[in-house]
């Protein structure tokens, strides 16, 4: 038996400089091949991090209570405007902002989420498959993040359908594009096969009400063309935009994608 682990890699990122990544790999036989999830975020992974500063998904504890698999956490860039710019992809459409935005914010937010794809696709996916004891397929593999990691995981998943089968898509930054042009990009990637999303939005306080309100309009455009069998809702209206819900879901998406991950 292999203990569990977490591990630390450096990557070069597409900026010139190196990205974090933290690979947790629970205890398992020598021989045995785990599925994997694929996480934004990795700094409010884990228990080790600030919970003062963010608090803490403790997707170690999911997985020691509900079921294994290799959580492979991204560390985004601590300045809220750089991580909005990473996690947002330029290709769904033009960007929204709300009025009272300021000026220097909008012109600073480059949509550069292809980007930060290309670096999950090309860059960190094969570094894990090489180093640890990956479950090889689609049906072995999901993306989640919350708020705009759980945009970027709506587009990766989307995007690159042969590599995941399931998205954990949790309070998703949608207000920043028109509902119109989030369905119509949805739209074009249904050409073969789709990833199971699971979409959650809490409905407390400012933005997650203007997320709540934004993810139930895509949810009902999508579903009129979206397998049903491959599209899930969960709305808790008592929780607010923040690492501590977001644990809590993450929990039932880990036993969904435990349990029904060859369905997918």
């Amino acid at each position: 038996m292999i203990t569990e682990a977490l591990h630390e890699l450096s990557l070069p990122y597409y900026t010139g400089r190196s990205r974090k990544v933290r690979v947790y790999v629970p205890e398992h036989e020598e021989a045995e091949r785990l599925p994997v999830i694929y996480m934004t975020d990795g700094q409010n992974l884990f228990e080790d991090n600030n919970p003062g500063q963010f608090g803490c998904w403790y997707t170690r504890e999911a997985i020691g209570e509900i079921g294994r698999a290799i959580i492979v956490g991204v560390h985004n860039d601590d300045n809220p405007v750089q991580r909005t710019k990473e996690l947002t992809p330029k290709s769904i459409g033009a960007l929204c902002f709300p009025d009272e935005m300021p000026d220097e914010i909008r012109k600073a937010i480059i949509p550069e989420g292809e980007l930060f794809d290309d670096f999950v696709i090309h860059t960190v996916m094969p570094e894990i498959e090489k180093r640890f004891p990956i479950e090889k397929g689609r049906n072995a593999a999901a993306f989640c993040g919350s708020s705009s990691g759980g945009l970027q995981a709506y587009f990766t998943a989307l995007s690159h359908p042969d590599r995941f089968c399931m998205s954990g898509v949790f309070s998703p930054a949608l207000p920043i594009y028109s509902v119109n042009d989030i369905v119509s990009w949805t739209a074009s990637k249904l050409n073969g096969s789709v990833p199971y999303l699971y979409i959650y939005s809490g409905a407390v306080g400012e933005p997650e009400e203007a997320i709540c309100e934004s993810t139930q309009a895509v949810y009902d455009a999508i579903a009129e063309f979206y397998p049903p069998e491959l599209l899930n809702e969960v709305i808790l209206f008592d929780q607010p935009h923040h690492e501590s819900a977001w644990a809590s879901i993450f929990r039932d998406f880990l036993q969904t994608f435990l349990t029904r991950r060859e369905e997918f």
